[in-house]
């Protein structure tokens, strides 16, 4: 599992929860990037990268679609998931 270089930003409130989570499903990140394309979601590599990092802002039908991926509400992807 790769290492995050750069810290997170403070751009939105749950990308470090979605990292954290997509890890612990075990899903790569491109894997993931290819979900939510197939569910809409126009999205790139970079753009993901910087929703994860914290560093931009995430979208409603972004927010809805990774929940549904990961199997989990909306609600949960603001949760403190973990310590850091």
């Amino acid at each position: 599992m790769k290492i995050r270089k750069k810290e997170y930003g403070t751009a939105n409130m749950v990308g470090r929860n979605i990292e954290h989570l997509r890890k612990q499903k075990g899903i790569k990140q491109k894997d993931f990037i290819a979900r939510m394309q197939v569910c809409g979601c126009d999205i790139n590599s970079s753009s993901y990268s910087k929703l994860e990092g914290q560093l931009r802002f995430a979208n409603d039908k972004e927010l809805y679609v990774i929940a549904k991926i990961l199997g989990i509400s909306v609600d949960e992807l603001f949760e403190c998931t973990n310590e850091e």
